[in-house]
């Protein structure tokens, strides 16, 4: 796997990690039932890094190999880092910018 390659995986990845993230998020809010957010983001941002890269390994007939395996197992924890990451910063940003206009 390519740097540009593991680069644009890890922005796609990044942003259905979030979207999915906003959607059960919403969903247990509205269960009423009390999470913590990080373990949400950590879920589903394995599920969906490792899930993602598998299928593109498929997808384009990339064998199955050891070090094939560690890159899936990085690109979780690289889309679990860049998925906390990004919606934080963004979450955050969007609270200030609210508190200014106040």
């Amino acid at each position: 796997m390519t740097i540009t390659t593991f680069l644009v995986l890890l922005a796609g990845l990044a942003a259905v990690t979030a979207v999915v993230t906003e959607g059960i998020k919403k969903f247990l809010d509205g269960q009423g039932v009390q999470y913590a957010s990080n373990i949400v983001v950590l879920v589903v941002a394995l599920i969906v890094g490792c899930g993602g890269t598998a299928i593109y390994y498929v997808n384009y007939q990339i064998p199955f190999t050891a070090l094939n395996s560690v890159y899936i197992a990085i690109m979780g924890i690289a889309n679990w880092l860049s998925a906390m990451v990004g919606y934080d910063k963004v979450k955050q940003a969007v609270e200030q910018r609210a508190n200014k206009n106040e």
